[in-house]
């Protein structure tokens, strides 16, 4: 019995009959798996999705489901239903050279940081217009949709590390592409098709255009909202709705995110209170991708929480997200996401490069600066992986501790 696997499932004793997705080109035999450094050797080699044979694999782990890997952050990802595979033909079950389409994190940043820019000018200009009552064109946020698809497919890291980028001025723009560009890699984790994930990420483009409407001051308020200003801000969903029209490419899918972003599973969200089953899968995503993207941003009256700590909040409350997506996403943004600043063992700050599905708390990160003396140092990469627990990651930093510039940092340690 042919089963396919995430390299996060697979455990010793079972039987690898091919490797399906890889980002490197290693070559790798058929076999029973001995031993679990074999697979930490596995991943660190970019290995991402396996077939096994559940009747050759020698234990009983084969057939369970993933134990937590990071509890209890991390909980048991649920078997997935997956598309049946074609029966390997006798030349691919020899040892084969996959090939990555993927380009390097150095490589893309620069053209992701060019992107992300047009799109956020895009965004700004167009918001702008629609606050002062002119006209627009919505479909010149197609062209940012496809862009975002596009870097997404090449290597997800480089648009992710921009969604770490925080500026108060600007949250209500940025918010809007930073739920895009969360929302592509999250589909892409589940392994939609593209037709699929180019609809969850015009849908949030679009889902908060509405708010462009609402009295920017109930927006920026500090403090709590009376029932008149709550009211006008929950408009927000008709306004986008209404606006998103205009799009000639508009679809049920796109109408879904925009219309239920704000839904949660026990009624109490809006704009129609919907429950549980009620829920599509792509409401319960966009609600939690938008939740995620405003927990951590800074805004004029509240500073954005650590990555961590969002997760955290999304996995406390069973009763408003969809908990098995939860884990799927704290899966595939990561427990520490790229382009967060984390202190090491050793007084040391690091820039998370690449997560590690299979070893969270283990990414590739870049060693630049001495924490204890408060001074950069020659940047140093390492995947956490090979190092045991001579190097672990302490905790979380936020740039501002330690006067950094997070966006002069990105664009000095990722130069090519």
């Amino acid at each position: 019995m042919l089963k396919v696997i995430t390299i996060a499932e697979l455990k010793p004793g079972m039987y690898v009959t091919r490797i399906l997705k890889q980002k490197s080109n290693i070559k790798i035999k058929t076999g029973i798996v001995r031993s679990q450094s074999l697979i930490d050797t596995l991943a660190l080699h970019g290995i991402k999705k396996l077939e096994i044979d559940l009747k050759q694999s020698e234990t009983a782990q084969a057939q369970q489901q993933v134990k937590p890997i990071v509890a209890p952050l991390i909980a048991p990802e649920p078997v997935e239903k997956t598309d049946p595979q074609p029966e390997p033909t006798p030349k691919q079950k020899k040892p084969a050279v996959i090939a990555s389409d993927e380009t390097s994190l150095e490589e893309e940043f620069q053209q992701a940081s060019a992107a992300y820019d047009a799109g956020l000018r895009k965004i700004t200009t167009l918001q702008c217009d629609l606050m002062m009552g002119q006209s627009v064109n919505i479909a010149v946020l197609d062209e940012v949709g496809q862009t975002i698809l596009e870097s997404v497919f090449r290597n997800e890291s480089a648009m992710a590390v921009l969604t770490r980028l925080r500026d108060k001025n600007t949250y209500a723009f940025r918010h809007s592409i930073n739920t895009a560009i969360l929302v592509t890699m999250f589909g892409k984790f589940l392994g939609y098709n593209k037709n699929r994930i180019i609809e969850l990420t015009m849908g949030a483009l679009f889902h908060d255009l509405g708010q462009s409407k609402v009295p920017q001051g109930i927006l920026s308020k500090a403090d709590k909202l009376t029932e008149l200003e709550r009211k006008a801000v929950q408009k927000h969903v008709a306004h986008s709705f209404s606006l998103a029209k205009q799009y000639p490419k508009i679809t049920p899918l796109m109408i879904d995110v925009i219309i239920n972003h704000h839904e949660r599973l026990d009624g109490s969200g809006y704009p129609r209170g919907l429950k549980g089953d009620k829920l599509s899968t792509a409401a319960k995503i966009i609600a939690i991708v938008d939740v995620y993207d405003a927990l951590t941003a800074d805004r004029h009256f509240k500073s954005g929480i650590e990555p961590i700590a969002a997760l955290r909040y999304l996995m406390s409350k069973p009763e408003l997200f969809d908990s098995v997506l939860v884990q799927k996403f704290i899966r595939c943004v990561g427990v520490h996401p790229v382009g967060s600043i984390v202190k090491l063992t050793g007084e040391k700050l690091a820039l998370v490069l690449e997560g590690n599905r299979a070893a969270p708390l283990k990414p590739k990160i870049q060693i630049f600066y001495n924490a204890k003396h408060q001074h950069y140092i020659t940047r140093k990469k390492l995947c956490l992986v090979e190092h045991g627990q001579t190097i672990k990651i302490i905790s979380g930093v936020q740039p501002q501790d330690h006067q950094i510039n997070l966006s002069r940092l990105l664009k000095e340690q990722l130069s090519v």
